[in-house]
């Protein structure tokens, strides 16, 4: 399974072409790094939460929309390798110099996956997510999510992948545990659902939700779900 860097930022609405264009730049950059697919994701139904949600991960202001987006990679140590290359090329340098948005609010982490599920294929839609995970509850959290995957395969999506935070630094202004509230003894957890449209995903929804299968046992979740960030989110790149 992959190994996963994750991120989440703010860009203005102004600037998604832009912001693409920066993107599709440095994408094959990060593939000769090292990195085997970078998929970037516009937010597209990003609800309001009570406790969480992703605009108030990143301090979304008014004009902005919130980004979704990862790196694959073979393993951890391809990763570390590829951020090592990343800090010291003058090429990166200089596209870091000219970003479409606060990088100051991004925020990001390595991730190792704990379940991958389906194969993937043209995706024209995902589900994006962030949880916190006490540490002693890996184990039935991964139960929990494998057999939820198999659901959401079952109406429609192509690939289920739930990443375990392994490499999560604390930020200046905004950070992974920052933005689901985790506890010390809790990891974040990184997730997405590729759909192969926005209206599959919503008809897959309708059913994941009526499914018996798919009804919380309130007294049994491994996770705090008030905490648990999610949105949908369209691809503007997947290379």
């Amino acid at each position: 399974m992959a190994y996963i860097e994750g991120f989440v930022a703010a860009v203005p609405a102004a600037n998604k072409e832009a912001y693409r264009k920066h993107a599709a730049d440095a994408a094959p950059l990060f593939r000769e790094f090292g990195a085997t697919r970078m998929v970037e994701t516009w937010g597209d139904d990003v609800p309001e939460g009570k406790v969480t949600d992703f605009r108030g991960a990143v301090k979304a202001k008014q004009d902005e929309v919130v980004i979704f987006s990862w790196f694959e990679y073979p393993t951890k140590e391809a990763r570390d390798a590829a951020n090592e290359k990343i800090m010291s090329d003058p090429r990166m340098k200089e596209m870091g110099a000219t970003m479409p948005f606060d990088g100051q609010r991004m925020i990001f982490g390595g991730f190792t996956s704990i379940v991958d599920e389906g194969t993937g294929g043209k995706m024209g839609y995902a589900d994006g997510f962030l949880l916190p995970v006490p540490a002693g509850n890996k184990d039935a959290y991964q139960d929990m999510a494998t057999k939820a995957a198999a659901v959401f395969k079952e109406y429609g999506a192509t690939r289920v992948v739930e990443a375990w935070g392994d490499d999560v630094p604390d930020g200046k202004v905004t950070d992974f545990k920052g933005a689901v509230k985790a506890t010390g003894e809790e990891k974040v957890v990184y997730s997405w659902i590729e759909w192969p449209s926005k209206e599959v995903r919503d008809e897959g929804w309708k059913k994941v939700m009526a499914d018996p299968r798919m009804q919380p046992d309130k007294d049994n979740m491994p996770f705090d779900g008030r905490r648990m960030i999610y949105g949908g989110f369209a691809p503007i790149l997947d290379a």
